[in-house]
């Protein structure tokens, strides 16, 4: 009698599949959802109720899986964040998106991993970045400024408003970040997002409350595109697509996580021609090609960013 081996196939890792898939395909189509959102949404409200109530829901869940409750510490050092990643980085952007297309503010945003290399640089005591990083950075400013001041027949001036709010949303965000890196935060990365979404939605609805956008917000106005963008934003954007990714930083090489800064742009601006008909124009795939390989550059070379920045960086690149 002859024994006979059989050789199992080797599984598909599914869950790992389905984490990319949600990081790539959700969070590049997070800045069309935000265009269809402040359509008829006001923009700081909007973005408040969508962290909070992501925020409560993600909490929630956490604390009944039994996660230790934070520290008042871990409380102040997520209000720092939130303030500079949802309030001030994912604030900007939102408000930016009444002006600037959606595809135009993913490429501006893909831009943060270039200013926390500069951050990194100038502080006291800085780490002065290698000439591959220093490569990168340089291209991706020429990225920008083609994208920004270049023109061509086709295509309309950007909104200079629009442009500055967008560049200072991702310097804070880069800045949000950086903190991170040294901040006390729960030993749980979804706790510490949930309690950075709860701070930093509440900061966006104070900034809503104190601008008058109560006042302008008119409920028989709110078409029901905005309506389904923001469900989509909270669930899917804020709360699929994160836990996701923290599948994959604790699955995955860092290197390979971190791609999602460079694939996101690249979905957005497919998707704002696609459903938007915004102007996809030779000057905007220049740039964006231009754009997207100093990402490439910067996150392959900088090899100086830890785990736990990469954990927390992802609110930097999604919107």
């Amino acid at each position: 009698m002859t024994a006979v081996t059989v050789t199992k196939a080797p599984s598909r890792n599914w869950p790992l599949i389905g984490s990319f898939a949600a990081v790539y395909i959700i969070w590049g189509s997070t800045y069309l959802a935000i265009r269809y959102a402040v359509d008829s949404l006001p923009p700081f409200l909007m973005a408040g109720v969508r962290f909070v109530i992501a925020g409560a829901i993600l909490y929630s869940f956490m604390a009944s899986r039994g996660t230790a409750a934070p520290k008042r510490i871990h409380w102040r050092s997520t209000l720092i964040i939130g303030a500079l990643l949802l309030l001030a980085g994912n604030g900007g952007v939102v408000w930016a998106e009444q002006r600037v297309p959606s595809g135009i503010a993913s490429l501006m945003v893909a831009i943060v991993p270039l200013w926390i290399v500069l951050i990194d640089w100038l502080r006291p005591g800085g780490s002065r970045p290698s000439l591959p990083v220093t490569v990168g950075v340089l291209i991706g400013l020429v990225g920008i400024g083609l994208l920004v001041l270049g023109s061509d027949e086709s295509s309309q001036p950007v909104d200079l408003a629009g442009v500055f709010s967008i560049l200072i949303a991702t310097i804070c965000w880069a800045s949000g970040t950086f903190y991170a890196r040294s901040a006390p935060l729960s030993s749980s990365s979804l706790q510490t997002t949930a309690m950075e979404m709860l701070c930093g939605g509440g900061l966006l609805l104070l900034v809503g409350t104190v601008s008058g956008e109560w006042g302008r917000l008119d409920l028989t106005k709110v078409t029901l595109p905005s309506v389904v963008a923001l469900i989509y934003l909270i669930v899917f954007g804020a709360l699929v697509a994160y836990t996701g990714y923290t599948y994959l930083i604790n699955h995955a090489t860092p290197a390979r996580a971190a791609t999602y800064a460079y694939v996101n742009p690249v979905v957005a601006v497919f998707l704002g021609w696609l459903f938007r008909g915004e102007p996809l124009t030779i000057k905007t795939l220049i740039a964006a090609a231009i754009i997207v390989g100093s990402v490439v550059i910067i996150t392959t070379y900088n090899s100086k960013r830890s785990t736990k920045t990469e954990t927390v960086v992802v609110q930097a690149g999604e919107a």
